[in-house]
């Protein structure tokens, strides 16, 4: 899962390193058991993706690559690149790395390019590039859409999802006539990552269906966020929460507590990323759980996805090569994917792979729309989540998810929300 949480205070790295009982790093990579090189592999854990699952996907890789022995860390919370970057200033920057967000590490030369041999078996081998270069294997699609309550849906007599905005505020209104809260969002503490959402479906739907480049075109100073085209997206998600559509007393949930509020019925709507598609299907709420995307005031599909979240390696391992042929082994495992899809909900773009045929109906919903959305070219960023050539400078996306609980509360409006953003990124880029 994609995340961007803050930042840990040194204490707590320190406190994690002695928890782990691993040190992180190249110099680690010196380190040897027997004839094996020990390399440390830096990940995170989720509710879906657990120490077992990591545990068991290591092992597999691991037995694909003699002469390597692996020391696993983990990253105190979601924040992966932030962690990352807390070792880095300790001089104990990790060997592996997954799901790292590459900006500021690539451009320092601090990862190790990926060759288009090392990216053959990818669909989608250069979506994510620094300079004309891959550092992060692109193996898997994340989306955001709207997950609902059929059950709620049908009460508040809504036959379908809605096909356009417009229909989204009706069956809102609908929805709340009921005494059913249209929206559940939440984002509280270091999960303020997960309040992204509503403004991640505007910005597709009013800033990147008619201009995808639009943050290359802020690089160059040719856009702004206090113009209208993100004020108008920005204005939307406010007015959800203007008019009751969004709880604002949930805001404070962490991102878990909003997942189980969403199943315990305390909402009818919840914008997530498609890896809750795995979690549903796996743990089945009490109720039927269907999958549309967010609308466009035309219909027409804008569904922000990403594409990368695989490996990056350092270019100061102590090897290099071999820290690659693990991650490729780790990323390219059959066994590996379909853990990944079957926890985590995954799009796979590996050539060749198809998805377990017993995959749950959710999962086969949110495939559906993403490829209905890729086959009328309705593809486009996400916003926060890109990497790559034109996404956010390294800490914005946290700024961003700040700014939107003042949004969503009240206190700050969508035209403040505009300067806000302006004001983060000049101090982000000086």
């Amino acid at each position: 899962m994609t995340s961007n949480s803050k930042l840990l205070g040194a204490a707590a790295l320190a406190g994690a390193l002695a928890l782990t009982g691993c040190t992180a790093g190249s110099t680690s990579g010196n380190a040897s058991s027997g004839d094996k090189r020990t390399l440390t592999f830096l990940t995170f854990e989720t509710p879906n993706l657990d120490a077992k699952y990591w545990d068991a996907a290591i092992a597999r890789a691991s037995a694909k690559v003699p002469g390597v022995t692996i020391k696993k860390l983990v990253a105190p919370s979601s924040d992966r690149t932030g962690y990352a970057k807390q070792l880095d200033s300790t001089g104990q920057f990790p060997d592996i790395m997954i799901g790292l967000n590459p900006a500021g590490f690539a451009q320092a030369g601090k990862l190790a390019e990926w060759s288009d041999t090392d990216l053959a078996k990818y669909s989608q081998p250069r979506a994510n590039t620094y300079g004309g270069k891959v550092y992060q294997l692109p193996y898997a699609t994340q989306t955001t859409l709207v997950y609902y309550n059929k059950s709620d849906f049908a009460e508040a007599g809504i036959d379908a999802p809605p096909r356009t905005y417009a229909e989204l505020l009706d069956d809102s209104a609908k929805l709340k006539a009921k005494g059913i809260n249209p929206f559940v969002v939440g984002g509280g503490g270091k999960d303020s990552w997960a309040d992204m959402f509503p403004l991640i479906c505007t910005v597709a739907s009013e800033v990147y269906k008619e201009t995808p480049d639009w943050l290359s075109q802020r690089t160059a100073g040719k856009v702004k966020f206090t113009d209208k085209a993100f004020v108008t997206a920005a204005q939307k998600v406010a007015d959800l929460a203007g008019k009751g559509y969004i709880d604002r007393a949930g805001l404070s949930r962490s991102y878990s507590d909003t997942e189980q509020a969403f199943r315990d019925g305390k909402g009818a709507m919840y914008p997530m990323g498609s890896w809750f598609s795995a979690s549903a299907d796996t743990k089945k709420p009490s109720f039927d759980t269907g999958v549309f995307a967010w609308p466009t005031d035309q219909g027409t599909p804008a569904l922000p996805s990403a594409t990368g979240g695989g490996m990056t390696v350092s270019s100061k391992a102590a090897d290099v090569e071999l820290a690659k042929t693990w991650a490729k082994a780790f990323m390219e495992d059959e066994e590996n994917l379909n853990a990944g899809v079957k926890a985590d909900g995954l799009i796979i773009d590996v050539k060749g792979y198809t998805a377990p045929a017993d995959m749950g109906p959710v999962y086969k919903e949110t495939v559906a729309a993403y490829r209905q959305a890729q086959t009328a070219n309705g593809i486009v960023n996400s916003f926060s989540q890109e990497t790559g050539d034109g996404s956010l400078p390294p800490g914005l996306a946290d700024k961003a998810a700040a700014g939107v609980q003042d949004l969503l509360s009240g206190r700050m409006t969508a035209s403040q929300f505009g300067t806000y953003m302006d004001e983060q990124w000049d101090k982000a880029t000086r």
